[in-house]
């Protein structure tokens, strides 16, 4: 061992969570180290869709601007498409037989704009992750160190200690830490604690192919992001995605493929064969590409056992594992951190007991399981798409045109095929516009005080946010007026790692109580009155009375990562002991 490190929380794996995690430490002035084995950030053109709540993240890191700034343009990802084909002699290659609108029209719909003062983003992981690393060290130098993979640990009951190997030089080194974070995509630390991770496995085989080349004449549709591809020649799916970097849509300069195979065909496993399906399944427009690379994957949802072990913490594909659809892999690996790192913060400064920590697992693997399932549907649908297209077995690529040609058909007995067709698209909504599972899901236990109403209403959990400032909700979007008439969310209220109190216009009290609070106990306690004529803000649009659901004397509680916490309907007699109560059993002092 040539050098030894002593730092409150130690982070294994540098893709989304665990930088995140560095990040959201950093900005609560928590120490950390983050080590990975990989050499670089990810060089694969996966992960790409950043939805509202993961971009509201990136905005409290310092990150959502630069983001958006080299994120896919709005307005040219606002639907998603399916063709027939891309590139060939005949007419009807490329050909568009449905669009479904995407991501709220690219953050046009109303009901995304009243969710969140965010808008979905695009930007594919590898180049997110440098963004990522560059704030990190940014906000602290020296603590982001790739080439150095955690080669063993042990966990005692103060800490851990493990050892790391810095590849670069061949020496190791070791950590000692209070607490260590497992972001390593699952592959060293949840095995070696016996974590397993369950669910569904090989549901198809997968080769992505990273690309470089210009489209424009096949791509023509500027509005869609995402093509998905039936393959007439080929027999076989794929999708075709933009990946910029300077012109987005038909113009973008690099593109990324995916190419389905059953999960029993070992045609996947070779190079030469894929290859080969690549030029057949594009036809012409292969000729105007160059492979930069090529990955392999297999499509299943998994979720671990546990999310915990000791002083011993995953998040991440450590311990969820998506199909790509409805890009939930990277955003929930992204919410993971949110949850944890505050609670980290909390107990590291004395504030909150070690139990706070379990909260994370009863909160996060629910939310993550609900996730998983979500992204299986949508998969499953993606290939009940297909179906409509398949031939049986020994079908020729004549057999897949013909039923294709059904799509577009004058025959009246074509009609109900087409029809069907669409309806099997239209369900796609589970994917592109499923806002309630991207925003609006809820923590029905943890680090919360649960309230004597029930959840309000909503016919479609999947595609609806319905938002409420009830116990384990998230924080409502409203827009607010400060006192020199500046307008701003009422998201930017929440500091890092700190509670804040929304009272009502007449909850003067509970506000006097918070400031005792936080002056006493040196808890990060702050109270803000909201009303529509009077208080420290003002709601003019009346949206935060809508959804507060208490009185104007009432108060609630929002956590850190803008869940709501408590809720007071009502001024109560002795609220500075009411809301210290609250706050210890919150932080299970």
């Amino acid at each position: 061992m040539t050098t030894d490190v002593d730092v409150p929380v130690l982070i294994a794996g540098g893709g989304a969570a665990g930088l995140t995690a560095a990040l959201l430490l950093g900005r609560m002035g928590i120490k950390s180290l983050l080590v990975s084995a990989l050499p670089t950030t990810s060089q694969l053109p996966k992960a790409h869709v950043l939805n509202q709540r993961t971009m509201e993240i990136l905005r409290d890191v310092g990150l959502a601007d630069a983001v958006y700034a080299a994120s896919t343009p709005a307005e040219q990802m606002a639907y998603s498409g399916w063709y027939v084909g891309l590139a060939g002699d005949g007419p009807d290659h490329g050909r568009r037989v449905a669009l479904l609108e995407s991501w709220g029209a690219g953050g046009r719909s109303p009901e995304w704009q009243a969710a969140s003062p965010e808008r979905q983003a695009n930007l594919p992981q590898l180049r997110l992750e440098p963004l990522l690393v560059a704030r990190a060290e940014e906000l602290a130098p020296g603590t982001i160190r790739f080439h150095h993979e955690l080669t063993g640990f042990d966990q005692d009951s103060d800490g851990v200690t493990a050892e790391v190997t810095d590849h670069g030089t061949g020496g190791s080194y070791r950590v000692r830490a209070r607490y260590l974070l497992g972001c390593d995509g699952g592959r060293t630390i949840g095995p070696a604690l016996g974590i397993a991770r369950e669910g569904v496995r090989d549901m198809a085989r997968m080769v992505s192919f990273h690309l470089a080349g210009d489209l424009s004449r096949w791509a023509r549709d500027p509005e869609v992001l995402i093509r998905w591809l039936w393959l007439p020649d080929l027999g076989a799916a794929g999708v075709l995605v933009p990946l910029g970097p300077d012109h987005w849509g038909p113009r973008s300069e690099e593109w990324v493929f995916h190419l389905h195979y059953a999960a029993d065909d070992d045609r996947a496993l070779d190079d030469a064969a894929t290859l080969a399906d690549l030029r057949t399944g594009l036809g012409p427009a292969a000729d105007a590409l160059t492979v930069r690379g090529m990955s392999r994957w297999s499509l299943e949802g998994l979720v671990a056992d546990r999310f915990r072990a000791g002083r011993v913490l995953l998040a991440g594909d450590a311990v969820h594992r998506h199909p790509p659809t409805g890009g939930l892999g990277l955003t929930s690996a992204i919410h993971d951190a949110q949850n944890l790192a505050w609670k980290l913060a909390a107990v590291l400064r004395g504030h909150a007991g070690e139990a706070l920590l379990d909260s994370y697992e009863t909160e996060r693997r629910p939310v993550a399981a609900a996730g998983v399932e979500r992204a299986l549907a949508s998969a499953r649908n993606q290939l009940a798409i297909t179906a409509h297209f398949r031939g049986g077995p020994g079908a020729t690529p004549a057999d897949h045109w013909r039923r294709a040609r059904r799509l577009w058909s004058d025959d009246p007995a074509d009609r109900e095929a087409r029809r069907a067709f669409l309806r099997t698209v239209a369900a796609q909504s589970m994917e592109f516009n499923e806002l309630g599972v991207e925003f609006g899901y809820i923590y029905a236990a943890g680090a919360l005080v649960a309230d004597a109403t029930p959840e309000p209403p909503n016919p479609d959990p999947v595609r609806i946010h319905q938002p409420a400032a009830r116990p384990g909700h998230p924080l409502p979007h409203a827009w607010l007026t400060d006192p020199d008439g500046e307008r701003l969310p009422v998201a930017r209220l929440v500091e890092p790692g700190g509670f804040l109190l929304i009272a009502g216009e007449d909850g003067a009290a509970w506000c006097e109580a918070a400031e005792k609070i936080a002056a006493r106990t040196g808890l990060p306690l702050r109270a803000v009155r909201i009303g529509h004529l009077s208080g420290d803000y003002l709601d003019s649009r009346s949206t935060w009375t809508r959804w507060r659901g208490h009185e104007p004397s009432g108060a609630v509680l929002v956590r850190p990562d803008r869940f709501i916490a408590w809720r007071a309907p009502a001024a109560g007699r002795d609220p500075e002991t009411l809301l210290a109560a609250v706050m210890d059993t919150l932080l299970a002092r």
